[in-house]
């Protein structure tokens, strides 16, 4: 009997490829039912419904048995593939739902770099294969500027003063050095006395690129008798550093960057007790945070 292609055509379902299937491959009826674990009369019913949706006959019926037509050959492949990409759709979703495929973009303050982000990396990478991850390194106001743009997913910076839009938590914290030309007087001490350094040039974190974290040493000379004599600003606390390096000034540093190699600058300890540096994790409160979680549930930083 011809299929009725004026007809209304019902629509396709997943269920109704999937009885196809079943039937090109037993080409019977009761056996492609027992494989479905459903009774004979619907699997009938469907290749019906799936033929008028096509709007070609799939298979010959007869006394000698079921046969493919020639359009229910061509139509085995593209079915199969049909369910085939609804499987892997419906795997990726699970996947991304498991925090097991995505991309997460990451910021961070160039210190991280020396307090065991790399291997913090590898480990994720390694449990996330799947996962891809960018970095990109900012200080912490570009962080917070991209956090809030929807440029980054997370961000590793110096500050817990953020927007409203934004949560954070702490990570960790470091102590801060006397960082001096390896040439200066001050570098014989064992540590260095905050007040000693009133009347060197100092070299300081960009008031730019982190308000607060320049506004903290400041704070720190203050709090010590004596605002530091700005002599230069860094975008980049290597920048900083390599600025000492070559005799410019002092400054005082997260303990990071003693292990960064600088040839020229030497790190001393503080005399005085001062509270360290705290780096933080940053996240907009408005995003899924499924990979954010896994990325920090996997941390080994020192």
């Amino acid at each position: 009997m011809p299929i009725d292609t004026a007809a209304a055509r019902s629509t396709m379902e997943f269920r109704h490829l999937r009885y196809f299937l079943a039937l090109a491959e037993e080409l019977h009826f009761g056996r492609a039912a027992q494989r479905l674990a459903i009774s004979q009369p619907p699997l009938s019913v469907a290749i019906q419904q799936l033929e008028a949706s096509v709007g070609a006959r799939l298979f010959d019926r007869d006394s000698k048995g079921v046969r493919l037509t020639p359009a229910g050959q061509a139509f085995r492949a593209s079915a199969q593939a049909l369910l085939d990409r609804a499987e892997d759709a419906c795997a990726l979703a699970r996947e991304v739902q498991a925090g097991e495929v995505g991309r997460l973009r990451l910021g961070f303050v160039g210190s991280t770099l020396f307090n065991g982000l790399s291997t913090w990396l590898q480990g994720f990478q390694a449990s996330h294969p799947k996962v891809e991850v960018v970095v990109v390194e900012l200080n912490s106001q570009d962080q917070i500027d991209a956090l809030l743009g929807e440029e980054l997913d997370l961000g590793l910076v110096h500050t817990d003063r953020i927007p409203p839009a934004l949560a954070s938590t702490p990570l960790y914290s470091e102590p801060f050095l006397a960082c001096l030309p390896a040439s200066h007087p001050l570098a014989a001490l064992a540590e260095i006395p905050l007040a000693s350094l009133s009347d060197q040039p100092f070299i300081l974190f960009s008031r730019k690129g982190s308000p607060d974290y320049h506004a903290r040493i400041v704070e720190i000379c203050r709090q010590h008798g004596f605002y530091p004599r700005l002599q230069h600003e860094g975008r980049h606390w290597l920048s900083v550093v390599s600025l000492v390096s070559q005799g410019l000034g002092v400054s005082i540093v997260p303990a990071a960057f003693q292990r960064a190699g600088i040839q020229g600058a030497v790190f001393r300890p503080l005399a005085e007790a001062i509270e360290g540096s705290a780096v933080f994790a940053a996240w907009r409160t408005n995003s899924v945070g499924v990979l954010r979680e896994k990325f920090l549930a996997t941390r080994s930083m020192a």
